[in-house]
Order: structure tokens, then sequence, then C-alpha cells
């Protein structure tokens, strides 16, 4: 059985942001990827030949990107084709829905996720685990998580930018001291 991970056909593209420049990666189906240059996990998932090529998926990502870093509300939202495991799904889906300019802690994503399982509790190093392992910076907000003493924690792409990103969406730093 030949590897999925040679025979997937990815497309990439880069975009120069203000934080430095970020790969964007997807294939037919959505965009897989969103990393800055040299984060943690970068390229994690991106089979081994990618094209470069501006798709419509690429296409719409640098849009949202534009409207991101110009200030701009994004009002949509580019195709997404996230794998990861069931928890880690969720996780990622419970990030989408934290508004720009607001935040949450492991422990809230972690509380949440519990109530939509019906089970009593979930453990907040897990979430954070899946947070750290979020494919689509940025779009995904994973920099809007902080510690439950509002602390600045672990952000992939460094954080340095993490605190840029909160900053840049009005939210008043520093909350905590950093970790």
């Amino acid at each position: 059985m030949e590897n999925q991970r040679n025979t997937t056909v990815h497309y990439v593209a880069y975009y120069s942001s203000p934080l430095g420049t970020i790969t964007m990666a997807a294939d037919k189906k959505g965009l897989i990827g969103l990393w800055f240059e040299g984060q943690k996990h970068y390229g994690r998932g991106l089979s081994d030949n990618p094209r470069q090529a501006e798709t419509p998926m690429i296409r719409q990502t640098r849009r949202w990107l534009d409207l991101y870093f110009a200030g701009q509300p994004t009002d949509f939202t580019p195709p997404l084709h996230l794998t990861g495991s069931d928890f880690q799904l969720a996780v990622w889906h419970e990030l989408l829905t934290i508004a720009a300019g607001q935040t949450a802690t492991y422990r809230q994503i972690a509380m949440s996720i519990a109530r939509r399982k019906g089970v009593r509790s979930m453990s907040a190093q897990a979430v954070g685990n899946a947070v750290g392992r979020n494919p689509i910076s940025i779009i995904i907000p994973c920099h809007r998580i902080l510690g439950t003493d509002g602390s600045l924690r672990g952000y992939a792409g460094g954080l340095e930018r993490k605190e840029w990103l909160l900053r840049h969406e009005g939210i008043a730093l520093p909350l905590a001291p950093r970790e």
C-alpha cells in the first residue's frame, strides 16, 4: 500500500505578513495548513512534493489574511480540510468559536468540550496539546488561548507573535506574567 503522504497533491503559496513569511497549504478540499516559517510543527501533514500554485483555496486564504492584517472584519472562513484525532478536531472547532478580540483559557475549552460530550471533566493539558498542534494558525485562533491565570503560554509561532496578534485584535496586555 502506498503512503498517502506521498500520493496526496498539496498546493502551497507564501504570504508576506507583518510577522514574517506564512506558508499557506491546501488540497482540493480546503486549507490544510497555515504556518509561520520556522514555527513548531511547520509543514506537518504536508505531502513530500507540494506544488506552488494560487488555487481558489489559497486565494481565499490570502484575501482573509489581507483583511485580518489590515484590521478589517473577516466575515468568512476559507474552506478548511482538517485532519487529526477526534479530540484534536473538537478542540480546533471550539477555537473557531472564539471571536476576534476575545480570549479563552485551556480550562474553559476543556470544560466546554466536556459539557458537549456529557462528561464530568476534560484535561486542560490535553487541550493544550491539541491547541499546540493546530495546523492552521491565525484562522483557527489558537493565539487567543491563555493560561488559567491569564498568562501568555506556548504558541507554536512564538510568544512574540502571539502577543502581537492579541494586541492587533485590541486585547490589552500584559494580562499576566509570561511563561
